[in-house]
């Protein structure tokens, strides 16, 4: 059975609780909030009582500079707190920075004014894959879910639990073995409706995601 849990943190936080400067981060806090809208108005991420046991479902992120000789596990992001599926509108107070990240010890160390999205050890994996992306958008889909072999879309193993060392590594698996690297999207398939996208932009990320829904809604039942 797929597994549906969201916003359960499976691994280590190291997180030292502090504001985010609005100087440093707000546009990028502002960019992704309102990707986050539009994926909220398709009900693609937020929180629903008739679904997951109304547990908050989806997260965004972007990485942060320095994006240069920058070695895996330090590529810093910005992630949408955990459990903030169910608030409409997010402000600085509901991201954090992911400073680090270690699936081998499946740790992660953080700072801001809410801990991270549990979702965070598989948006270090893609962003370690290659430095061109810079946004990760987790969503879910029951569309794009259920038709994701129609779609030809890479899937993880349905035996890999999501937010876990063994997400991350099937994620990165996926993305040397696959067409991952082209099409920018893929399905966990032991994680229910989950899907990724990620691109160099939000607008690209978001794209895809939407296009590939549009043609989810196009196949027959």
């Amino acid at each position: 059975m797929a597994d549906s849990a969201e916003g359960v943190i499976r691994f280590e936080v190291e997180h030292e609780t502090r504001m985010l400067d609005p100087r440093v981060h707000g546009e990028t806090v502002a960019l992704l909030s309102a990707w986050r809208e539009v994926l909220a108005r398709l009900g693609l991420v937020g929180r629903d009582p008739g679904r997951y046991q109304g547990a908050g479902y989806g997260n965004l992120s972007a990485r942060l500079p320095p994006f240069g000789d920058v070695g895996r596990g330090r590529r810093r992001f910005l992630v949408t707190g955990s459990q903030t599926g169910g608030i409409p509108d997010l402000s600085l107070d509901h991201y954090c920075v992911v400073e680090r990240y270690d699936p081998a010890r499946n740790a992660v160390r953080s700072r801001g004014p809410i801990r991270p999205s549990s979702e965070s050890l598989t948006h270090g994996a893609i962003y370690d894959v290659t430095p061109a992306v810079r946004f990760v958008l987790h969503a879910h889909a029951p569309e794009i879910w259920r038709r994701a072999r129609v779609l030809g879309l890479a899937m993880t193993r349905r035996e890999v639990v999501n937010g876990t060392p063994e997400m991350a590594l099937e994620v990165q698996r996926l993305y040397r073995e696959s067409q991952l690297s082209t099409t920018g999207i893929l399905a966990m398939g032991g994680h229910e409706d989950g899907v990724l996208a990620f691109a160099a932009t939000p607008d690209a990320a978001g794209e895809t995601l939407v296009k590939t829904l549009a043609r989810a809604l196009a196949i027959p039942s």
